[in-house]
């Protein structure tokens, strides 16, 4: 079965870095496009940035990019969300997500796996 548990949340000051993890486990992600979301408060889900397992492409919203960076490590199974030059629109809570398919599509009902989710929350 296959689980996502994500961890490195914290508060931070604007302009801050930190980075997310997501420790994958219970299957095999050869063909799986792995997926950062974001909750942001009284706002619906919203993709942020994916990576395919596979070949390492990846895949960013407008407004992370050149800010944010995913990476995965295929020894450790986990995939990382490296943030940078952190605002208060960064404050949400972030979700690591799996999507069994080789072609990437940021919609957040093609994601059959998800993790519990992990607060980031940036002050001024």
């Amino acid at each position: 079965q296959v689980q996502l548990v994500e961890s490195g949340g914290g508060s931070v000051q604007v302009g801050d870095s930190l980075s997310l993890s997501c420790a994958a486990s219970g299957g095999r992600f050869n063909d799986h496009i792995m997926a950062w979301f974001r909750q942001r408060p009284g706002k619906e889900r919203e993709f942020v940035a994916a990576i395919k397992w596979t070949g390492g492409r990846t895949f960013y919203a407008d407004g992370v990019k050149g800010r944010f960076t995913i990476s995965r490590d295929s020894v450790k199974s986990t995939v990382d969300l490296q943030m940078h030059s952190l605002q208060p629109e960064d404050t949400a809570v972030y979700y690591c997500a799996a999507d069994h398919d080789l072609i990437f599509d940021p919609s957040i009902e093609r994601y059959e796996y998800w993790g519990q989710g992990t607060q980031v929350t940036v002050s001024s």
